[in-house]
């Protein structure tokens, strides 16, 4: 039988397919970008007809590329950006609205009034999560209150809502699968983490029909075949996860206490937290870090809006750079004491401050300073709120971790990565394989299909390509970040 397998990453800015090797090894990739779309102040949506499309079309060139047929593929795992929300229609799978996507604020005044009315703590109770326009919950609301006739479709069984990957599923078994897993569920405020059901008093509060809903499976599960028409055999999807839990998973973090961090788009630092729901009294969120053979292993994490986007908006929005990679040359030039700070709150800030109100600044600004040094103050941005995180959880009492394993598109930059070490004072450990959303989802479909015997044996697989130790002196390190809390003060809305 083939060992190969097929992983679908689906991201905020592009669409990704990676062929692995049962070792791990990426053999094959392809991607392609699609675009975003900014109505108003703190809205954003995607076209999920596109999202679909640029899917199906790198799935097919990644099997082209290796000179794969499909019939070779062992297995598909399908990881996606979380909490985006689409409702589509029961028949057709047509979507009635564009897709609104996780950093979308639209729903940040209906969010206040929740938590002024005192449902904060039952959410959070049941959910892990805090009430905010991040989540899935307040996106479908919108949707079926703004959409004319939504509601009473819904009401009617008409319509379908799904996460990304229940969207992606949906159109590749041609409609015969309305499934999603429980990593996915765990981002909707819907979904209650303890019991691992969609809550009943949440789907009230929220105004949500049951039907709407899809069914929540294991991470590694049988969820369904895809249409031999579309890639040309019935492949079967075994493994699916958000991508951060996918990463996490990626990057081998099974042991309660180890930390990984994501940068992708945004920036996403989760810890494995084992068989107990830890919960945070600094604002991070607990969440389901993924679920096998119906035993929940939960994490706490801290996610941050915009990291990799902040270089997305220096290269396309205020065009001060070409090309991503030529921040590197830059910073180095620099350094890292340039006295600049960019505070990258487009649509206002994650954790552990949760102010959508809040909006981007740079500060420090003189007479000598260029381009290079807002170009290093984008970068050093995404460490600092890093460090933020990390802040977080010592201050809930986490175990100090013994290294950082990183991974996503802004880890290939050596600059970024010795500065976030030293400013966090913590080795960070660059893996062989950076694809660790991908390949989470790879083992989570290998895991299902008997090519893995357990998660020791994908334990095995990880291999780290450079570790990154901290060299800045401590009070340099003190002045630089305490720098950093001056800049998010003067941007908080609150503040």
């Amino acid at each position: 039988m083939s060992h190969y397998l097929l992983a679908i990453d689906q991201g905020t800015t592009s669409s990704r397919a990676i062929v692995f090797s049962a070792q791990g090894l990426p053999l094959a990739r392809a991607q392609q970008e699609f675009k975003q779309y900014f109505p108003k102040d703190g809205w954003v949506e995607h076209d999920a007809e596109e999202i679909w499309l640029t899917t199906l079309k790198v799935c097919r060139e990644a099997l082209v590329q290796k000179g794969l047929k499909a019939e070779e593929i062992r297995a598909i795992g399908i990881t996606n950006q979380r909490e985006t929300t689409i409702v589509w229609d029961a028949v057709s799978g047509t979507p009635i609205h564009p897709a609104i996507v996780w950093q979308d604020r639209r729903t940040a005044d209906y969010c206040a009034g929740l938590k002024a009315a005192g449902h904060e703590a039952q959410v959070a109770a049941k959910t892990g999560l805090l009430i905010d326009p991040y989540f899935s919950a307040t996106k479908l609301r919108w949707i079926l209150d703004n959409v004319p006739g939504a509601r009473e479709r819904a009401e009617r069984g008409e319509l379908r809502f799904g996460t990304v990957d229940c969207f992606l599923l949906w159109r590749l078994t041609g409609g015969k699968s309305h499934k999603t897993d429980a990593s996915n569920a765990s981002r909707t405020l819907l979904f209650n983490i303890h019991s691992q059901q969609w809550d009943e008093e949440l789907l009230q509060l929220f105004g949500i029909p049951r039907s709407l809903l899809p069914e929540v499976l294991d991470c590694a599960a049988d969820f369904g075949i895809c249409d031999p028409e579309l890639l040309g055999a019935p492949i079967p999807v075994l493994g699916m996860a958000g991508d951060q839990q996918a990463a996490l998973i990626g990057q081998a973090c099974f042991q309660p206490g180890m930390v990984k961090s994501t940068y992708g788009t945004g920036c996403f630092m989760i810890q494995n937290t084992g068989s107990t729901p830890v919960v945070s009294k600094n604002r991070l969120l607990t969440t389901v870090g993924y679920r096998l053979n119906g035993k929940v292993t939960y994490a706490v994490e801290g996610s941050i809006f915009v990291a990799g986007a902040a270089v997305q908006w220096l290269r396309d929005g205020i065009k001060l750079i070409s090309d991503a990679r030529d921040s590197e040359a830059m910073a180095e030039q620099t350094g890292d004491a340039c006295g600049v700070y960019l505070v990258p709150a487009f649509t206002g800030l994650g954790a552990p401050y949760w102010d959508p109100k809040a909006r981007g600044a740079i500060f420090g600004l003189t007479r000598d300073t260029g381009i290079k040094e807002i170009v290093t103050a984008g970068l050093q941005s995404v460490c600092y709120q890093t460090r933020d995180l990390l802040e977080a959880m010592r201050q809930d009492g986490a175990a100090e971790p013994s290294a950082l394993r990183v991974d996503g598109g802004m880890v290939v930059n050596n600059w970024v990565m010795q500065f976030l070490a030293d400013i966090l004072g913590v080795p960070v450990e660059r893996p062989e394989v950076t694809e660790t959303t991908a390949l989470g989802v790879a083992y989570l479909a290998g895991l299902q299909a008997g090519l893995y015997r357990d998660l020791d044996e994908v334990s095995s697989h990880w291999h780290r390509q450079r570790r990154f130790e901290p060299r800045m002196a401590d009070e340099h390190r003190g002045t630089l970040y305490h720098g950093w809390l001056d800049a998010v003060k003067r941007v908080r809305s609150e503040g």
